[in-house]
Protein backbone atom coordinates (compact mmCIF):
# COMPACT_ATOMS: atom_id res chain seq x y z
CA UNK A 1 0.00 0.00 0.00
CA UNK A 2 1.27 3.34 -0.99
CA UNK A 3 1.18 6.46 1.80
CA UNK A 4 2.04 9.68 0.20
CA UNK A 5 3.93 12.42 2.06
CA UNK A 6 3.21 15.71 1.56
CA UNK A 7 6.13 18.47 2.17
CA UNK A 8 10.03 16.88 1.76
CA UNK A 9 11.50 18.98 4.93
CA UNK A 10 12.86 17.42 7.97
CA UNK A 11 9.33 16.08 9.68
CA UNK A 12 8.06 14.69 6.55
CA UNK A 13 11.02 13.21 5.10
CA UNK A 14 11.30 11.62 8.71
CA UNK A 15 7.93 10.17 8.21
CA UNK A 16 8.37 9.16 5.26
CA UNK A 17 11.23 7.33 6.36
CA UNK A 18 9.56 5.56 9.14
CA UNK A 19 6.20 4.68 6.73
CA UNK A 20 8.99 3.57 4.03
CA UNK A 21 11.11 0.55 6.53
CA UNK A 22 7.22 -0.76 7.71
CA UNK A 23 7.17 -1.77 3.98
CA UNK A 24 4.80 1.07 2.60
CA UNK A 25 5.83 2.56 -1.01
CA UNK A 26 6.31 6.20 -0.13
CA UNK A 27 5.72 9.21 -3.01
CA UNK A 28 7.05 12.26 -1.17
CA UNK A 29 5.85 15.31 -3.44
CA UNK A 30 8.18 17.86 -2.78
CA UNK A 31 8.21 21.59 -4.44
CA UNK A 32 11.96 21.85 -6.36
CA UNK A 33 12.47 19.41 -8.76
CA UNK A 34 16.56 19.67 -7.63
CA UNK A 35 15.51 18.33 -4.26
CA UNK A 36 13.56 15.87 -5.62
CA UNK A 37 16.37 14.37 -8.31
CA UNK A 38 18.91 14.71 -5.51
CA UNK A 39 16.79 12.72 -3.28
CA UNK A 40 16.35 9.93 -5.87
CA UNK A 41 19.64 10.09 -6.92
CA UNK A 42 21.77 10.09 -3.49
CA UNK A 43 19.24 8.90 -1.37
CA UNK A 44 19.64 11.97 1.38
CA UNK A 45 17.39 14.94 1.63
CA UNK A 46 20.91 16.34 2.42
CA UNK A 47 18.97 20.34 3.03
CA UNK A 48 17.18 19.00 6.25
CA UNK A 49 18.06 15.52 7.33
CA UNK A 50 22.21 15.40 5.91
CA UNK A 51 23.88 12.19 6.83
CA UNK A 52 20.54 10.00 6.54
CA UNK A 53 20.21 7.33 4.51
CA UNK A 54 16.68 7.18 3.10
CA UNK A 55 15.11 4.06 2.18
CA UNK A 56 14.34 2.75 -1.46
CA UNK A 57 10.69 2.69 -0.76
CA UNK A 58 10.79 6.33 -0.82
CA UNK A 59 10.29 8.36 -4.42
CA UNK A 60 10.60 11.75 -4.25
CA UNK A 61 8.52 13.24 -6.98
CA UNK A 62 7.05 17.48 -8.03
CA UNK A 63 4.20 15.79 -9.98
CA UNK A 64 1.33 16.02 -7.84
CA UNK A 65 -0.89 14.21 -10.23
CA UNK A 66 1.80 10.92 -9.69
CA UNK A 67 2.25 11.26 -6.06
CA UNK A 68 -1.42 11.13 -5.37
CA UNK A 69 -3.13 8.57 -7.82
CA UNK A 70 -4.46 5.50 -5.82
CA UNK A 71 -3.28 7.33 -2.80
CA UNK A 72 -5.86 6.70 0.23
CA UNK A 73 -3.23 7.52 3.09
CA UNK A 74 -2.26 11.30 2.84
CA UNK A 75 0.10 12.35 5.07
CA UNK A 76 0.72 16.03 5.02
CA UNK A 77 3.78 18.03 6.51
CA UNK A 78 3.84 21.36 5.75
CA UNK A 79 3.82 24.66 7.44
CA UNK A 80 0.28 25.60 8.73
CA UNK A 81 -0.06 29.10 6.84
CA UNK A 82 0.23 27.22 3.34
CA UNK A 83 -1.85 24.50 4.27
CA UNK A 84 -4.91 25.77 2.54
CA UNK A 85 -3.17 26.59 -0.30
CA UNK A 86 -1.72 23.60 -0.40
CA UNK A 87 -5.18 22.03 0.15
CA UNK A 88 -6.74 23.39 -2.93
CA UNK A 89 -4.06 22.95 -5.34
CA UNK A 90 -3.97 19.44 -4.65
CA UNK A 91 -7.92 18.54 -4.41
CA UNK A 92 -8.37 17.66 -8.15
CA UNK A 93 -5.88 14.61 -7.43
CA UNK A 94 -7.43 13.56 -3.65
CA UNK A 95 -9.31 10.87 -3.86
CA UNK A 96 -12.99 10.70 -2.16
CA UNK A 97 -12.46 9.15 1.11
CA UNK A 98 -8.96 9.17 1.12
CA UNK A 99 -7.43 9.08 5.12
CA UNK A 100 -6.05 13.15 5.51
CA UNK A 101 -3.34 12.91 8.15
CA UNK A 102 -1.73 15.84 9.14
CA UNK A 103 1.89 16.17 11.63
CA UNK A 104 1.79 20.56 11.19
CA UNK A 105 1.48 21.53 14.55
CA UNK A 106 -0.34 25.36 14.01
CA UNK A 107 -3.46 27.57 13.55
CA UNK A 108 -4.40 29.11 10.34
CA UNK A 109 -3.86 33.09 10.88
CA UNK A 110 -6.11 34.83 9.27
CA UNK A 111 -9.09 32.66 10.52
CA UNK A 112 -7.57 31.06 13.27
CA UNK A 113 -8.82 27.83 12.74
CA UNK A 114 -7.16 24.72 12.73
CA UNK A 115 -6.11 22.04 10.80
CA UNK A 116 -9.03 19.70 10.27
CA UNK A 117 -11.20 22.61 10.08
CA UNK A 118 -9.60 24.29 6.78
CA UNK A 119 -9.36 20.09 5.93
CA UNK A 120 -13.10 20.04 6.04
CA UNK A 121 -13.67 23.34 4.23
CA UNK A 122 -11.63 22.34 1.28
CA UNK A 123 -12.52 18.65 1.13
CA UNK A 124 -15.42 18.48 2.74
CA UNK A 125 -17.35 17.15 -0.23
CA UNK A 126 -14.96 14.00 -0.42
CA UNK A 127 -15.92 12.75 3.07
CA UNK A 128 -12.16 12.19 4.25
CA UNK A 129 -11.31 10.10 7.34
CA UNK A 130 -8.90 13.37 9.31
CA UNK A 131 -6.54 12.07 11.37
CA UNK A 132 -3.57 14.32 13.71
CA UNK A 133 -0.12 12.84 14.22
CA UNK A 134 1.09 15.33 17.55
CA UNK A 135 3.52 14.77 20.41
CA UNK A 136 6.82 15.13 21.24
CA UNK A 137 8.77 13.87 18.55
CA UNK A 138 12.25 15.91 17.18
CA UNK A 139 12.51 14.49 13.24
CA UNK A 140 16.32 14.12 13.71
CA UNK A 141 15.82 11.69 16.34
CA UNK A 142 12.75 9.57 15.01
CA UNK A 143 14.47 9.20 11.62
CA UNK A 144 17.65 7.81 13.60
CA UNK A 145 15.16 4.69 15.72
CA UNK A 146 15.46 6.43 19.16
CA UNK A 147 12.25 5.97 21.49
CA UNK A 148 9.67 8.48 20.36
CA UNK A 149 5.95 8.53 21.54
CA UNK A 150 3.28 10.46 19.64
CA UNK A 151 -0.35 10.70 19.29
CA UNK A 152 -3.33 10.14 16.61
CA UNK A 153 -6.38 12.61 17.02
CA UNK A 154 -9.21 10.10 15.00
CA UNK A 155 -13.36 10.93 15.79
CA UNK A 156 -13.43 6.97 15.22
CA UNK A 157 -11.84 4.36 16.97
CA UNK A 158 -11.54 2.03 14.65
CA UNK A 159 -9.66 4.20 12.27
CA UNK A 160 -7.16 5.56 15.63
CA UNK A 161 -6.11 1.87 15.85
CA UNK A 162 -5.52 1.11 11.85
CA UNK A 163 -3.78 4.29 12.22
CA UNK A 164 -1.60 3.74 15.03
CA UNK A 165 -0.16 0.64 13.78
CA UNK A 166 0.51 1.73 10.77
CA UNK A 167 2.85 4.27 12.37
CA UNK A 168 4.17 1.93 15.27
CA UNK A 169 7.29 0.02 15.17
CA UNK A 170 9.74 -1.43 18.10
CA UNK A 171 11.15 2.28 18.48
CA UNK A 172 7.98 4.73 17.56
CA UNK A 173 4.54 4.01 20.08
CA UNK A 174 1.69 5.56 19.09
CA UNK A 175 -1.39 6.24 20.76
CA UNK A 176 -4.89 7.60 19.31
CA UNK A 177 -7.53 9.96 20.79
CA UNK A 178 -11.08 10.95 19.72
CA UNK A 179 -10.21 14.52 21.27
CA UNK A 180 -9.35 15.73 17.67
CA UNK A 181 -9.28 19.07 18.79
CA UNK A 182 -7.19 19.23 21.94
CA UNK A 183 -4.92 17.19 20.18
CA UNK A 184 -4.37 19.82 17.54
CA UNK A 185 -4.34 22.75 20.47
CA UNK A 186 -1.74 20.94 22.43
CA UNK A 187 0.16 21.06 19.13
CA UNK A 188 -0.18 24.51 18.37
CA UNK A 189 -0.10 25.86 21.38
CA UNK A 190 3.34 24.43 22.72
CA UNK A 191 5.05 26.74 19.87
CA UNK A 192 3.93 29.47 22.08
CA UNK A 193 5.09 28.62 25.15
CA UNK A 194 8.46 27.62 23.90
CA UNK A 195 9.60 31.12 22.06
CA UNK A 196 8.66 31.94 25.92
CA UNK A 197 10.76 30.11 27.16
CA UNK A 198 13.75 30.29 24.82
CA UNK A 199 13.36 33.98 25.58
CA UNK A 200 13.70 33.35 29.34
CA UNK A 201 16.58 31.18 28.78
CA UNK A 202 18.11 34.15 26.80
CA UNK A 203 17.47 36.89 29.43
CA UNK A 204 19.33 34.46 31.34
CA UNK A 205 16.41 34.14 33.95
CA UNK A 206 17.20 30.85 34.93
CA UNK A 207 15.59 27.25 35.81
CA UNK A 208 13.02 28.38 38.09
CA UNK A 209 11.44 30.72 35.62
CA UNK A 210 11.78 28.37 32.61
CA UNK A 211 9.75 25.89 34.84
CA UNK A 212 7.54 28.27 35.59
CA UNK A 213 6.74 28.86 32.21
CA UNK A 214 6.04 25.37 31.42
CA UNK A 215 3.74 25.03 34.15
CA UNK A 216 1.94 28.27 33.65
CA UNK A 217 1.94 28.24 29.71
CA UNK A 218 0.49 24.70 30.20
CA UNK A 219 -2.63 26.37 32.20
CA UNK A 220 -3.04 28.35 29.42
CA UNK A 221 -2.83 26.07 26.90
CA UNK A 222 -5.93 23.97 28.66
CA UNK A 223 -7.74 26.77 29.71
CA UNK A 224 -8.37 27.95 26.51
CA UNK A 225 -9.09 24.24 25.14
CA UNK A 226 -12.09 23.73 27.46
CA UNK A 227 -13.59 27.00 26.56
CA UNK A 228 -13.02 25.69 22.81
CA UNK A 229 -14.67 22.29 23.94
CA UNK A 230 -11.87 20.43 24.06
CA UNK A 231 -11.01 17.80 26.70
CA UNK A 232 -8.36 19.03 29.82
CA UNK A 233 -6.81 15.67 30.57
CA UNK A 234 -6.06 15.99 26.62
CA UNK A 235 -3.33 18.48 27.53
CA UNK A 236 -1.81 16.42 30.18
CA UNK A 237 -0.83 14.05 27.66
CA UNK A 238 1.63 13.76 24.80
CA UNK A 239 0.43 16.50 22.41
CA UNK A 240 0.18 18.72 25.19
CA UNK A 241 2.63 18.24 28.46
CA UNK A 242 4.79 16.09 26.63
CA UNK A 243 5.53 18.30 23.64
CA UNK A 244 5.31 21.46 25.31
CA UNK A 245 8.32 19.87 27.96
CA UNK A 246 10.14 19.17 25.13
CA UNK A 247 9.59 22.49 22.76
CA UNK A 248 10.59 24.10 25.91
CA UNK A 249 13.41 22.48 27.06
CA UNK A 250 15.58 21.08 23.90
CA UNK A 251 17.89 23.35 21.77
CA UNK A 252 16.71 20.95 18.70
CA UNK A 253 13.27 22.92 18.95
CA UNK A 254 13.14 26.19 16.50
CA UNK A 255 10.72 27.81 18.23
CA UNK A 256 13.02 27.64 21.70
CA UNK A 257 15.80 29.34 19.21
CA UNK A 258 13.54 32.01 18.00
CA UNK A 259 12.85 32.92 21.99
CA UNK A 260 16.93 32.42 23.09
CA UNK A 261 17.46 34.89 20.42
CA UNK A 262 15.14 37.24 21.22
CA UNK A 263 16.24 37.13 24.64
CA UNK A 264 19.63 37.75 23.47
CA UNK A 265 19.11 41.00 21.67
CA UNK A 266 18.24 39.93 18.28
CA UNK A 267 15.34 41.13 16.32
CA UNK A 268 12.56 39.24 14.16
CA UNK A 269 13.76 39.87 11.01
CA UNK A 270 17.39 38.90 12.07
CA UNK A 271 16.48 35.56 13.49
CA UNK A 272 13.84 34.59 10.21
CA UNK A 273 16.79 35.54 8.02
CA UNK A 274 19.31 33.01 9.74
CA UNK A 275 16.62 30.58 9.61
CA UNK A 276 16.14 27.57 7.07
CA UNK A 277 12.96 25.74 8.48
CA UNK A 278 9.33 28.02 9.42
CA UNK A 279 8.94 27.94 12.86
CA UNK A 280 5.46 27.97 13.67
CA UNK A 281 4.72 29.47 16.99
CA UNK A 282 5.26 33.09 15.48
CA UNK A 283 1.90 33.08 13.57
CA UNK A 284 0.44 31.03 15.86
CA UNK A 285 1.02 33.81 18.65
CA UNK A 286 -0.99 35.92 16.99
CA UNK A 287 -3.68 33.31 16.35
CA UNK A 288 -4.14 32.31 19.68
CA UNK A 289 -4.23 35.88 21.24
CA UNK A 290 -6.98 36.95 18.75
CA UNK A 291 -8.86 33.42 19.81
CA UNK A 292 -8.52 34.22 23.24
CA UNK A 293 -9.75 37.57 22.83
CA UNK A 294 -12.30 36.51 21.10
CA UNK A 295 -13.25 33.68 23.46
CA UNK A 296 -13.11 36.27 26.70
CA UNK A 297 -9.96 33.58 27.92
CA UNK A 298 -7.36 35.15 29.99
CA UNK A 299 -3.59 34.31 28.60
CA UNK A 300 -0.96 36.65 30.09
CA UNK A 301 1.87 34.63 28.70
CA UNK A 302 0.22 34.22 25.76
CA UNK A 303 -0.61 38.03 24.85
CA UNK A 304 3.31 39.18 26.87
CA UNK A 305 4.87 37.20 23.69
CA UNK A 306 2.56 38.67 21.62
CA UNK A 307 3.28 42.09 22.92
CA UNK A 308 6.99 41.21 22.68
CA UNK A 309 7.16 39.29 18.97
CA UNK A 310 4.72 41.66 17.17
CA UNK A 311 4.36 44.47 19.46
CA UNK A 312 7.92 45.36 19.73
CA UNK A 313 7.72 45.59 23.25
CA UNK A 314 10.97 45.18 25.47
CA UNK A 315 11.91 42.10 26.90
CA UNK A 316 12.50 42.91 29.98
CA UNK A 317 9.55 45.35 30.70
CA UNK A 318 7.23 42.52 29.41
CA UNK A 319 8.48 40.14 31.76
CA UNK A 320 8.32 42.97 34.72
CA UNK A 321 4.69 43.52 34.27
CA UNK A 322 4.14 40.01 33.83
CA UNK A 323 5.53 39.19 37.27
CA UNK A 324 3.78 42.35 38.81
CA UNK A 325 0.30 40.98 38.00
CA UNK A 326 -2.12 40.67 40.73
CA UNK A 327 -1.42 37.88 42.97
CA UNK A 328 -3.75 35.02 42.66
CA UNK A 329 -4.62 31.48 43.41
CA UNK A 330 -3.31 28.79 41.77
Amino acid sequence: MNVTVIGGGSWGTALAQLLAEKGYKVPLLVRDAKQAAAINNTRENAKYLPNVPLHENITATTNAQKALTDARHILFSVPCQVFRSTLKTLEPFIEAGATIICSNKGLELDTGKTVSEVVTEELGHKKPVFAMLSGPSFAAEVVRGMPTAVVLGCHDQTNGKKLREMFSNENFRAYSSTDILGVQLGGAFKNVIAIAAGMSDGLQFGANARAALITRGLAEMSRLGVAMGAKAETFMGLSGMGDLVLTCTDDLSRNRQVGLKLGQGKTLDEILEEMQQVAEGIKTTTAVHRLAQRLNVELPITATMHAIIHDGKNPHDAWRELMKRELREE
